[in-house]
């Protein structure tokens, strides 16, 4: 697989993770502005943030959780030469797996769907790493 195919998947999860940071960011900003949280009340990191904007920074801290596995392999079977179809095609299922854990969080926190969506994300990372792992001791 070409460098750009295995890397893809991985750049689109980078912008989830961007762009919950920046709708954090807005929506903690909003807040502050309109006067419904006061500096005072979050200057030492208190979780003191309105429950919109804890949403969106809950899900944004969450793409430093199951995501980190994500990055370490593909960071270790790309130099390996081992990141072929079969993890490019997986890494674009965990990636979709990862947006509608994304949406359901940022909107109805479902937490039924949520955890539906954060399931089969773990999933699909599983048969990665497990098919990572058999293909390095196994050479298959």
């Amino acid at each position: 697989m070409s460098i750009q195919m295995v890397l893809l998947p991985v750049f689109v999860q980078v912008g989830l993770t961007f762009a919950l940071l920046i709708g954090m960011v807005l929506a903690r900003r909003r807040t502050l502005v309109a006067g419904e949280t006061k500096i005072r009340d979050i200057a030492l990191g208190e979780p003191n943030w309105p429950k919109g904007a804890t949403q969106i920074a809950n899900c944004y801290r969450n793409q430093f959780e199951l995501p980190v596995l994500f990055y370490v392999l593909i960071a270790v079977a790309l130099p390996l030469r081992h990141a072929d179809l079969f993890i490019v095609l997986m890494s674009w299922v965990f990636v979709v797996t990862r947006f509608a854990h994304a949406g359901v969080f940022v909107s109805s926190n479902d937490l039924g769907r949520r955890s539906m969506a954060w399931l089969a994300g773990v999933l699909v990372l599983l048969a990665m790493w497990i098919y990572f792992a058999l293909k390095m001791l196994l050479l298959i």
